[in-house]
C-alpha cells in the first residue's frame, strides 16, 4: 500500500508511512508555530504535542483575524484614508483564507500522527 496524503495535506510534508514523513512534519510545524515553541522540551520531543500546540496556535490566529475583520472599518476609518482601510479589510480576508488552510493542514497532520492512514479517492 502506498502512502497518500490528503487534499490540504502541507506542501513539503511527505504522506504519511513515507520515509522519514514524521521529521518533515515536526519540522512544518515548527515553522508554523512562534519560535518560541522550539524552546519548550516537551513540544521537541514530542511530535503530538507540536500538533496539538499548532492547531490551538492557529486557531487563535483565526480568532484574531476574525477580531480584526469586525472592527477594521469602525476602528480604522477615522485614522486612515478609505481606501487604506479596503485594503487592511482586503488584507484580513486574505489572510483569513491562508489560516483556514493552514488549519486544516495542521488537523490532518495532527490525525495523521494520531495513526490515521488516507485513502485515495477517485
Amino acid at each position: 500500500m502506498s502512502s497518500v496524503a490528503p487534499p490540504g495535506w502541507p506542501e513539503g510534508v511527505r504522506a504519511p508511512d513515507a520515509p522519514d514523513w514524521e521529521r518533515t512534519a515536526v519540522n512544518w510545524l515548527l515553522d508554523i508555530c512562534p519560535p518560541e515553541y522550539r524552546s519548550y522540551p516537551v513540544v521537541r520531543r514530542h511530535a503530538l504535542v507540536l500538533a496539538r500546540f499548532a492547531v490551538l496556535h492557529t486557531e487563535a490566529c483565526l480568532v484574531g483575524v476574525q477580531k480584526g475583520l469586525s472592527e477594521a472599518r469602525a476602528q480604522l476609518r477615522q485614522v486612515v484614508a478609505p481606501e487604506v482601510v479596503d485594503a487592511a479589510v482586503e488584507t484580513w480576508l486574505a489572510e483569513e483564507a491562508r489560516l483556514t488552510g493552514v488549519r486544516r493542514s495542521v488537523g490532518l497532520v495532527e490525525q495523521a500522527l494520531q495513526g490515521r492512514r488516507f485513502t485515495a479517492r477517485l
